[in-house]
């Protein structure tokens, strides 16, 4: 009787240390959240291979991720500065102008906090049209239904700079429509609109809805002002969307574009970063095979292209250890 007692309380004791133990951790716990993109994107689908990655390993470092899908690379950005978000996807040409004050920052001035933490995949200007609209080339968008993105998205951005730099206005488009990426291949396919821009990495999931649910084309987006553009800006580079890829689009498209990049703010901590970046790199293998527009990265390339604010340092210490900065 008395060793069954002894032993009684033993496992009691065992237990409520047990239970302890677990609160201490529940209490440890922190959590982040990613800003990506609309859902039909690339955006959204990296950053839940980040956070998948993340949180596989959340017993070594107590940090949950969580995706969140968002309005884009603008929106990114701002809830980044505002304290709203720990990381962020945004495209190459929005980080630059962000952390310099410059284009759609220039009111608010530079973001001084904003910190890169590794570039993405290429994200190609992609111009979808149906194919009875008579839209050839990006000058025929002139007079044309044209969804140019929503506010805050990175599309929007790019399309903006576009209008600007020929001299446009939105009253030069019968229709401007301010439609998110999840509604624009419908859109399309449902004739309320002509054509919708898109920069995202391919393959995507709302290219290939548009080009199988309706007759539709990826238009051109080139000549002397795409030329000066990617000239005189670090940020933009000329591009390929393969032949193939798409059903009823069998010859390759020049266009321009972008870089996806991760950012974060110089308030996030050290070890915060430090375990969101060992988490993407620990089994690079895994992180590419996670979605097609990934599968090309290298450690050196995401280290050392397309990002243009200062590294974190926690990342930047990091990559030194690996030998991968330059």
């Amino acid at each position: 009787m008395k060793r069954h007692v002894l032993l009684g309380a033993g496992l009691a004791a065992a237990m409520v240390g047990s239970l302890m133990t677990g609160t201490a951790s529940a209490q440890e716990q922190r959590f982040i959240s990613v800003g990506t993109g609309g859902v039909t994107g690339v955006y959204y689908p990296v950053g839940g291979a980040i956070c998948r990655l993340m949180n596989q390993t959340r017993r070594e470092h107590g940090i949950r991720c969580s995706v969140e899908s968002t309005g884009g690379s603008v929106f990114n950005v701002n809830a980044i500065k505002g304290g709203d978000l720990e990381f962020g996807v945004v495209q190459s040409d929005v980080q630059y102008n962000a952390y310099h004050g410059e284009g759609g920052f220039a009111e608010g001035g530079p973001h001084e906090k904003l910190r890169s933490v590794f570039s993405l995949h290429p994200e190609p200007l992609t111009i979808v049209a149906r194919a009875d609209s008579g839209i050839t080339d990006f000058d025929s968008l002139k007079g044309k239904r044209v969804n140019i993105g929503n506010p805050g998205s990175g599309q929007r951005a790019v399309m903006d700079l576009l209008i600007n730099e020929k001299g446009w206005s939105y009253s030069d488009f019968a229709l401007a429509a301010e439609l998110a990426p999840a509604e624009q291949s419908s859109q399309l396919c449902d004739n309320n609109i002509d054509a919708f821009a898109y920069t995202v990495g391919h393959p995507a999931g709302a290219i290939q809805e548009a080009t199988t649910t309706c007759d539709s084309r990826i238009i051109p987006v080139e000549g002397e002002l795409i030329d000066r553009l990617v000239e005189e800006n670090p940020y933009y580079f000329k591009a390929v969307i393969p032949g193939g890829m798409y059903n009823g689009n069998p010859d390759d498209v020049n266009t321009f574009g972008v870089g996806a990049t991760v950012v974060t703010s110089a308030d996030v901590p050290d070890d915060v970063v430090r375990a969101f970046v060992d988490s993407v790199f620990r089994d690079f293998e895994a992180f590419k095979g996670l979605h097609p527009a990934l599968a090309n990265l290298t450690p050196e390339s995401m280290v050392n292209q397309g990002n243009s604010a200062p590294l974190h340092p926690a990342a930047e210490a990091y990559y030194k250890e690996k030998g991968w900065l330059k």
